[in-house]
């Protein structure tokens, strides 16, 4: 995994070294080292659920700025259904789609068009492979490396076609190099998203060799800019709105599950709630199922950390929108039907393994169960590590050691002074005297004199850390 471009990053400056991250993060890619956050980029799957909790906002994600329209003759601008949700009163997409024209794109094309495409590629695909249920939705990037990495038993159970984003670069840039003329690399396809997980996908696509997306601009940069373009766009806006109810509903947890016209489904959304349905998957809890969407914000991609708007607002927004839109406006046909099936299989990735083979990998887990034995068993998060058990991985892997564990250090001082109070009694008993009883004696001392050290140090560092939060 560490091959593939990260979207989420890291702030050092701003980093306290609270452990608000590393409790939350779902694939455990989080560590707290000399009193700052470290990113393993292996585990990481970009879901922005440190950028949500963490308080110094030292998590960042990394997406394109607005004038990257420069960087292209013709511009075609990929709405995310969940754009939609943002705006209070808005009863007519249209608005929203002349304000990005005014803007300054050239065109645009609503990704929520290209979703209904792929609501009735699902169906069809439901229908004609009965043996390989339950479908897992693969519009999410963030659940389908979560799946690639955590869960590979469940691999085969991934909707193999593409995510309503790729769909919609696609058909966008063979109908700009239609109308215009121009070859591709003059035409830039920017999409405005919700979540730094499509600015991942956009870098490192799963399903696919490459991405027709260009640039990736975010929901938050562009909304007080569209505000002031509305406004200029009034009342009776130019109707370019190309999708219906099942394409919109999309930008919200159950939309997507919603189009398939059947109640066999389940829609889970929140990276823990998702990470509890995959593991009832594991155990074959859901065999009645036909669809599970999963959705790792909380809302669905209303709920992304690149938006502004309250989630669930926005989906009492996003739902009083489609009130009156027809069900769907947008069929598949020949043409459409090459571009939503992956063209690359998606494939495990042991990233979480100990070991190089088989036999140290179990070697290794041997050795974390024991360690995990003498870690008091806490998840106290103390070590900067959120889990007893990560500690134990991080020590095998020659990344911790042991006295990391304020407890464990704790613990082991102490037998060191019950030692040193056992021998110095011996001494006092048995008149012992002698160069070789004082050196032991002198260096049990000295170990305890390490570890006090040690420990003290760690003591007057979080005081300051707790003294500077408290200021």
């Amino acid at each position: 995994m560490d091959k593939f471009y990260h979207s989420v990053r890291l702030n050092e400056e701003l980093c306290k070294g609270c452990i608000n991250c590393i409790k939350r993060c779902p694939t455990e890619a989080i560590r707290v080292r000399n009193g700052k956050a470290r990113i393993n980029s292996k585990f990481c799957i970009d879901c922005g659920e440190c950028i949500r909790v963490c308080p110094h906002h030292a998590k960042h994600a990394t997406y394109d700025k607005i004038d990257v329209l420069k960087q292209y003759e013709y511009t075609v601008a990929l709405p995310a259904p969940s754009l939609y949700s943002q705006f209070n009163n808005l009863d007519d997409v249209n608005i929203v789609l002349n304000a990005l024209l005014l803007m300054g794109f050239d065109d645009v094309f609503e990704v929520s068009a290209a979703a209904e495409l792929v609501s009735e590629a699902t169906r069809t695909y439901i229908d004609n492979n009965p043996d390989k249920l339950p479908l897992i939705s693969t519009a999410c990037p963030s659940v389908v490396r979560l799946i690639r990495v955590r869960f590979p038993n469940l691999i085969p159970n991934l909707l193999p076609l593409n995510p309503p984003i790729e769909v919609a670069a696609i058909l966008a840039a063979q109908k700009a190099m239609k109308e215009t003329g121009l070859p591709r690399e003059k035409i830039g396809i920017v999409f405005i998203s919700p979540c730094p997980s499509k600015v991942t996908y956009v870098k490192s696509p799963l399903g696919t060799e490459r991405s027709e997306v260009d640039r990736v601009l975010a929901i938050k940069d562009m909304y007080p800019q569209l505000l002031s373009y509305m406004k200029a766009v009034g009342n009776d806006p130019a109707d370019i709105g190309t999708s219906g109810k099942i394409g919109i509903s999309w930008g919200r947890s159950g939309g997507e599950a919603s189009g398939l016209f059947t109640e066999d489904y389940l829609a889970a959304d929140g990276i823990e709630n998702v990470i509890r349905v995959l593991e009832d998957m594991e155990d074959q809890k859901f065999l009645n199922l036909k669809f599970v969407e999963l959705n790792a914000c909380n809302g669905g991609c209303v709920g992304g950390v690149l938006t502004v708007e309250n989630p669930y607002v926005a989906e009492v927004k996003l739902k009083r929108l489609r009130r009156y839109m027809p069900v769907a406006r947008n069929h598949i046909g020949k043409e459409a039907e090459d571009y939503v099936h992956w063209t690359k299989e998606v494939e495990y990735e042991p990233v979480f393994s100990l070991g190089n083979t088989m036999m140290e990998s179990f070697s290794r887990l041997n050795r974390v169960e024991r360690l995990c034995k003498k870690l008091p068993g806490l998840d106290c998060g103390s070590c900067g590590a959120p889990t007893c058990k990560a500690l134990a991985e991080d020590i095998v892997r020659g990344e911790a050691a042991e006295s990391d564990c304020v407890y464990y250090l704790r613990e082991s001082l102490h037998k060191l002074s019950e030692e040193v109070s056992i021998l110095a009694n011996d001494i006092a008993e048995n008149n012992v005297e002698g160069y070789e009883m004082l050196k032991v004696m002198t260096e049990y001392i000295q170990r305890i004199s390490d570890e006090m050290s040690l420990l003290d140090g760690r003591d007057e560092k979080e005081n300051k850390e707790n003294k500077e939060r408290r200021q």
